[in-house]
């Protein structure tokens, strides 16, 4: 299957594109998002990287005919589970948090919660971007470090056209808190964090990691349950999920790696 094959997307205007891989039918495939602007074009998350996501860019002209003048396409990855950081190695230039470049560059099967075996990972040179604004000529993205689902997690905020770029840290269903290095307490303050670009009117449209687009008035009801929800009892039922969840990917990425 080819990589026009692989991927759809849909134009959501001024420069944004939706982009999935239609063939992954689970509850973990991820968005895609393309944003271009007049010097720099980012892809923010990659999918799995079964497809080469550059060669569907190419194929569909999705980068423009200036695409040769602008800076290389930068590829951001919001964090680094398998199916948000599987295609970072078939770009150039390519930014994750800090806090988990030693996993994605490493391909720590752990962290990146992946179920391939170390011979299936690339492994591959990244860069680590410590500005907390990415430039793309006439739009900008200011970077937010939302750690909680993981360590590295982050959103991407266009302030001016009131776009948040979620990943994994907030979409429209529950909230995965369970993971290696994921982190009940940095939830609770990410959540507050995104209540308060709520309520201070810097966000109209929240673009998920999964699932569908939704508005400010849905992001302020889904970090509010969450911060409303993490007691005590949700904190105990966790770790005790986690600890299960941690033990069974250990087991099975021991396994394959025989």
């Amino acid at each position: 299957m080819s990589a026009t094959e692989w991927y759809a997307h849909k134009s959501l205007g001024e420069g944004l594109f939706w982009i999935q891989e239609r063939f992954y039918e689970s509850g973990n495939r991820a968005n895609i998002w393309l944003l271009r602007g007049s010097h720099q074009d980012v892809i923010i998350d990659t999918g799995l990287g079964l497809r080469s996501l550059p060669d569907y860019l190419n194929a569909k002209g999705l980068l423009g005919e200036e695409s040769e003048r602008k800076n290389p396409l930068l590829a951001i990855g919001t964090h680094v589970h398998f199916d948000h950081a599987g295609g970072l190695h078939q770009f150039q230039q390519v930014g994750v948090h800090r806090a988990e470049v030693d996993a994605l560059a490493n391909g720590d099967n752990f962290e990146t919660v992946t179920w391939l075996s170390d011979r299936e990972i690339a492994i591959f040179q990244i860069g680590e971007r410590s500005r907390d604004v990415i430039s793309l000529g006439d739009r900008q993205l200011t970077v937010l470090h939302m750690p909680g689902h993981s360590r590295g997690s982050i959103c991407l905020h266009d302030r001016e056209h009131k776009l948040l770029f979620s990943g994994d840290v907030v979409y429209d269903g529950a909230m995965i808190d369970w993971l290696p290095y994921s982190r009940v307490g940095d939830y609770v303050r990410s959540c507050e964090r995104l209540v308060e670009l709520v309520d201070g009117e810097q966000v109209e449209q929240v673009l998920p990691g999964h699932f569908n687009t939704f508005g400010a008035k849905r992001l302020h009801r889904l970090a509010s349950d969450y911060i409303s929800g993490a007691g005590a009892c949700h904190k105990f039922a966790t770790c005790a999920i986690k600890s299960i969840a941690s033990l069974a990917l250990r087991a099975t990425n021991s396994s394959s790696a025989c």
